[in-house]
């Protein structure tokens, strides 16, 4: 069986290329790639000690879930070849198993793709102080989770593992990428997030925000990457307990950060320790979204 647990791939047969916040790049060849969604945890843009039981293959399930259901908008990164293609050690399959995905090589773009369509997290924090979400002027009087007139595209910079995401406008993606394809990642950005977010309130959800990443591959074509409106990437409220005013209850990894919130943590590495019971909760809200989105059983 799978290992419930997986904080670190080890995979000796292929070359690592990195370590990300979250997941295991291995090469393949010099156009596919071996990509491992481990249970680690970021908050803060900080990777915490602790892995939560499953996230990883929930993260799988759920981008390949996105991948599939939105796969007129644009391409995606996967490949349809199994892990035994590439992995002929029973041993290395199984250690992976659920949370290994073969993908094509392509040149990742320096921004992540945000979608607000609430007003909440630091979005909240900055209309506070500015009456600007990011650099874009809101009406006055919006209360917190508040929803957007309209969904906002608010690109970032990627940071490293142990760095900061920060805002920019979306002049800096247009002086970065060129006019085209910087309005093309934000019609896209703003496309796939309508559409989900349409059908997360058929399924009870609200998905507040959520964060894309995009690619050029060798023809210069956008190519959609890394993962799909999962908990990791996304804020999911449960419409029936949506009240604006005040942070709604959520499934994704907001419950770690307001359990963070309440410690005497700087926001920088290392991280401490979670506690059994939020770890136990945090996996079992990762579940939860999961099933809601799918429509799958627990």
């Amino acid at each position: 069986m799978p290992p419930e647990r997986l904080y670190q791939s080890e995979l000796k047969s292929l070359e690592l290329l990195q370590r990300g916040k979250v997941r295991d790049v291995y090469a393949v060849d010099d156009r596919t790639l071996l990509v491992v969604t481990t249970d680690r945890l970021s908050a803060f843009d900080v990777v915490l000690p602790d892995p939560i039981p499953g996230k990883g293959a929930v993260l799988n399930r759920l981008s390949a879930f996105w991948f599939e259901r939105l796969a007129g908008r644009l391409p995606d990164q996967r490949l349809d070849l199994p892990l035994e293609a590439v992995l002929s050690d029973p041993a290395e399959r199984e250690a992976v198993a659920g949370r290994a995905s073969l993908v094509r090589r392509v040149q990742p773009l320096s921004f992540e793709a945000i979608a607000r369509g609430y007003l909440i997290g630091s979005g909240w924090k900055d209309y506070q102080a500015t009456g600007q979400l990011c650099g874009l002027r809101l009406p006055a009087g919006l209360r917190q989770a508040d929803r957007l007139p309209e969904p906002l595209f608010t690109p970032s910079t990627k940071a490293e593992v142990g760095d900061h995401d920060e805002n920019v406008g979306f002049e800096a993606v247009v002086e970065a990428l060129g006019r085209d394809l910087a309005e093309r990642l934000r019609r896209i950005t703003l496309a796939l997030y309508t559409e989900a977010a349409e059908h997360a309130r058929r399924q009870g959800l609200i998905i507040a925000d959520t964060k894309f990443e995009f690619g050029l591959d060798s023809a210069g074509d956008l190519v959609w990457i890394d993962e799909a409106l999962t908990p990791d990437s996304s804020r999911f409220w449960p419409a029936s307990e949506y009240r604006p005013g005040s942070s709604p209850p959520s499934f994704d990894k907001q419950y770690i950060r307001d359990y963070l919130e309440t410690l005497d943590w700087d926001k920088t590495a290392p991280a401490p320790a979670l506690p059994a019971t939020v770890i136990e909760r945090t996996a079992a809200k990762y579940q939860e979204a999961e099933a809601r989105l799918s429509g799958r059983s627990r």
